[in-house]
């Protein structure tokens, strides 16, 4: 387990998130619950923007809105001068209902809607980044519309590929993101952006993949992208003034992981930010708006989810299975690509564990698991199970499979929790049914 003050074992041998018992949080909200370690989560927006703000002094952090959306983190990031990342109506609603604007926030996505493009320059989006021929296109004739001229970056794929699952690796030339540098597609929509009077070309974005521990791919991102950043001011006369590195930098799951704590981030982000420093002398170029876009990170050790224990079937020889009330409706991560968690006994943290389990979901689907390899000590049902690092991914991936409803996300802080969204309940499920 990846411990810290805000996440650690009390006096009961129970779980203890930001100083309250998750065995408390349990029977008061039931469970499957999801819980947020607000905490946590202001401890990691700190350490961004502080770090940002130290070691480079000319940039911002933008929170990437698919790890969890909800008005809660918004106000949270807020707080801490940092904008959002959004790829949907959806999640640019979401940050307008919270913050009111949408002056701080970045539309992505590989296949933007006419609508989606209408309401965020509509609504004076800060930025938005071109991911295709079209997406030019499209912006151009609605900012033409609103007769503004609104502000866009153009993702590119530097060729740096981070070392991971390869379902979530990004930057490759055959992705579905982004224009490559090295086949000329990058150069091709620069000149034909330039050229467009209803958009402003600032800059460009790219994002090397997820679950990254290993600077060393961030650094060749800044090399490659900072040298192309020359190549256009040299090739094409036009000179650069923001650069959006994305985000991915990795979090612990599970004993596999690197554990990071804050200051592990801080010296991640310092050494970025001296590569870039150090490069925008190099290459004589302006000093960059650096744009920062983690989201994962944030948000991702801050979450636990808490699950009753219902059957358990042990078959000799072969696997223990526990069966949760929850399953993959609320995280079909593993169900999805594999993914690897860490569970814990709330309620006996320092026990022994002495069994092997396959944690199960609830859902009619064999492929319905949660992890595949825990420690626990014998469990029966009634017990409560904990899945650590849940905060990203997990809330914003859940469905209704199966007619299950989605848990409700409680936030904790200095020893008191708050609903942060409901529980749905099945008359939400069926309220659209005609």
């Amino acid at each position: 387990m990846n411990t810290r003050e805000t996440l650690k074992i009390n006096k009961l041998n129970h779980l203890e998130i930001a100083d309250v018992d998750s065995v408390e949080l349990a029977k008061k909200y039931q469970t499957p619950l999801y819980v947020l370690d607000v905490n946590h989560v202001e401890n990691m927006c700190k350490v961004y923007a502080e770090s940002l703000n130290s070691f480079y002094g000319n940039g911002k952090v933008f929170y990437a809105s698919k790890a969890l959306c909800c008005k809660e983190i918004y106000r949270i990031i807020n707080k801490f001068g940092m904008g959002s990342d959004a790829v949907s109506l959806g999640e640019m609603f979401t940050a307008k209902k919270a913050t009111n604007n949408l002056k701080n926030v970045i539309l992505h996505g590989n296949n933007k809607s006419i609508e989606e493009i209408d309401y965020a320059i509509k609504n004076s989006v800060g930025y938005i980044v071109i991911d295709s021929d079209e997406d030019l296109d499209v912006i151009s004739e609605i900012s033409k519309k609103y007769n503004k001229t609104q502000d866009v970056l153009i993702r590119v794929n530097p060729g740096v590929e981070a070392h991971t699952h390869k379902f979530i690796q990004t930057a490759k030339v055959d992705s579905k993101f982004g224009f490559s540098i090295d086949n000329g597609d990058a150069l091709e929509i620069i000149k034909k952006t330039i050229r467009n009077n209803n958009v402003n070309l600032l800059g460009l974005h790219c994002h090397i993949g997820s679950q990254i521990f290993d600077e060393k791919g961030f650094l060749l991102a800044v090399d490659k992208m900072t040298e192309f950043y020359s190549t256009v001011k040299e090739k094409l006369n036009y000179q650069f003034s923001v650069i959006n590195l994305g985000g991915g930098i990795g979090i612990w799951y599970s004993d596999e992981d690197k554990k990071m704590t804050y200051n592990d981030y801080q010296i991640f982000i310092k050494n970025v930010c001296e590569r870039l420093k150090f490069n925008v002398e190099k290459f004589n170029l302006p000093k960059l708006y650096l744009i920062l876009e983690p989201g994962r990170s944030i948000v991702g050790e801050a979450g636990v989810t808490l699950y009753t224990v219902g059957s358990t079937k042990k078959i000799k020889d072969v696997k223990n299975y526990l069966a949760i009330d929850g399953g993959m409706f609320e995280n079909p991560r593993y169900a999805l690509y594999q993914a690897k968690y860490t569970a814990v006994a709330v309620e006996k943290m320092n026990d022994e564990p002495t069994t092997h389990y396959s944690i199960a979901g609830k859902c009619c689907e064999s492929g319905d698991i949660i992890t595949e390899d825990s420690y626990l000590p014998e469990m029966k049902r009634g017990d409560l199970v904990g899945i650590l690092s849940t905060g990203a991914y997990n809330y914003s991936m859940s469905s209704n499979y199966n007619r299950n409803t989605v848990p409700a996300v409680v936030g904790v802080k200095n020893g008191k929790s708050y609903v942060i969204i409901k529980r749905q309940t099945v008359k939400d499920i069926t309220k659209f049914d005609k």
